[in-house]
């Protein structure tokens, strides 16, 4: 078993080596090592789907379908008019306020979602206003992440935290929720100082920007009113679905009594029935939507988790988290080892996974400690751990797969460099107040 682990780990390592280096696509390599555990049976053929995440590919697929039959309409231009016209042409306004917009909208839909809706816009704005885009996609990222970390319903591995330890709504609110307003008022903070110089513009560019923006009509924007409002209609229709997709049995059952109460829908369901619906009621050709599909970005999450699947098989991932946490005297202890393991773990490897592997290890510990802390110690450090690479979360490798496609390339060492000190600061702040919260 020890020579699979380390055989499983070097596929690992050397799949890595190849997305770091960005001479062969992610996708690509993602999908070689994936062909190569399993060809050497470290994953079995029967155990594959076990280790796919197919809930987060089919929530991927559903609202990539979703947006770009929405996007025929002028949707998103019409959104990201009105959004620059409000930041009136200042390009530091737009970043503000777009990293305030992904992060509110993160925190009551899933991060996925909200990046898939909000990069079009974004793109469009900054090409309608001549700026390079990078800093502001880079931004949204983060703020998806952090903003996605303050809700039970944000991340997956808060949903996941929260369905293990029993965790409510309003739990996560109260202990992320205000961590995360502040990490955010940070996160504007270290953009400014990192991107600021590079956006500053003249007044009298600013009013140029002005005078371009005031030229555009959002109405105009709208070439197809018809489309437009359909999929308003079934953007919100998901929305509302997103809400309410773990108690729509119960609601259904008033009116349709055959119903099971106890029936619920995933967000996967909820995502792939709204893409059905604005399909058959727009009548948009079926092959244009699907070549806009960010296939290399599924085919990526699929990859990745072939590979991370052969870790959790060979046991790699619970015994470096089994180590991590035994022996430990605290509770103060196990919330620093829990945190820090998690954050930097979650920028390597997909933090689903891990979250996984991570939550019978703290159940174990309930026999000798609180363990009421620590979940809230996992959920930091596995949500925030996304924002240190290209690849530690989805919404990461979403917004730079739209970014390829739109012609802006976000290299792995380029997101490196900002993401690893977004990390450390965010997580920094975050441990520090939920230290003071339940140790001091």
């Amino acid at each position: 078993m020890e020579t699979v682990a380390l055989i499983a780990v070097a596929i690992f390592l050397f799949t890595y080596a190849l997305i770091i280096d960005e001479r062969i696509h992610r996708a690509v390599a993602a999908m070689f090592g994936a062909a190569i555990v399993v060809f050497i049976g470290i994953v079995p053929w029967e155990a594959l789907l076990n280790h796919v995440d197919f809930g987060t590919i089919f929530l991927l697929l559903g609202m990539m379908i979703i947006v770009n039959t929405a996007r025929g309409s002028g949707l998103f231009e019409y959104i990201a008019i009105r959004t620059a016209k409000l930041a009136k042409g200042n390009p530091i306004r737009v970043l503000i306020l777009f990293a305030l917009v992904t992060a509110f909208v993160s925190a009551l839909l899933d991060n996925v979602t909200t990046v898939l809706l909000l990069t079009p816009m974004l793109l469009y704005v900054a090409r309608v206003m001549k700026l390079n885009p990078v800093p502001f996609l880079i931004t949204e990222i983060f703020a998806s992440n952090i903003g996605g970390a303050a809700t039970l319903i944000g991340d997956p591995p808060n949903i996941m935290i929260g369905s293990a330890a029993g965790l409510t709504f309003n739990e996560f609110l109260i202990h992320l929720g205000p961590i995360m307003v502040v990490n955010m008022v940070i996160l504007l903070g270290l953009m400014y100082v990192i991107y600021g110089r590079s956006m500053k513009v003249s007044p009298d560019e600013q009013q140029k920007m002005v005078r371009t923006l005031n030229n555009l009509d959002e109405r105009a924007a709208i070439v197809d009113r018809s489309l437009f409002n359909k999929s308003v209609a079934v953007i919100v229709l998901v929305v509302l679905l997103f809400f309410i997709h773990d108690r729509i049995g119960e609601i259904l059952h008033i009116v349709l009594p055959f119903v099971d109460p106890a029936m619920g829908l995933e967000p996967a369901e909820v995502a792939l029935i709204g893409a059905a619906i604005l399909l058959f009621w727009s009548r948009q050709s079926p092959e244009e939507i699907f070549e806009k599909i960010e296939w290399p970005a599924l085919f990526f999450f699929g990859g990745l988790f072939v590979i991370v699947g052969a870790l959790v098989e060979t046991g790699v991932i619970a015994s470096i988290a089994s180590v991590m946490i035994e022996n430990i005297g605290s509770t103060g202890e196990a919330m620093f080892i829990v945190t820090w393991f998690a954050a930097i773990a979650s920028a390597i490897v997909d933090n689903i996974p891990l979250t996984a592997a991570m939550i019978p290890l703290i159940q174990d510990l309930g026999t000798t400690m609180d363990v009421y802390p620590l979940w809230w110690a996992l959920a930091l450090g596995a949500c925030l751990g996304g924002n240190g690479t290209a690849i530690g979360a989805s919404a990461n490798v979403v917004v730079i797969g739209i970014a390829e496609r739109e012609g802006f390339g976000i290299s792995f060492v380029e997101f490196l460099k900002v993401g690893m000190l977004v990390l450390f600061v965010t997580v920094g702040v975050g441990f520090g107040l939920l230290w003071l919260k339940f140790v001091v």
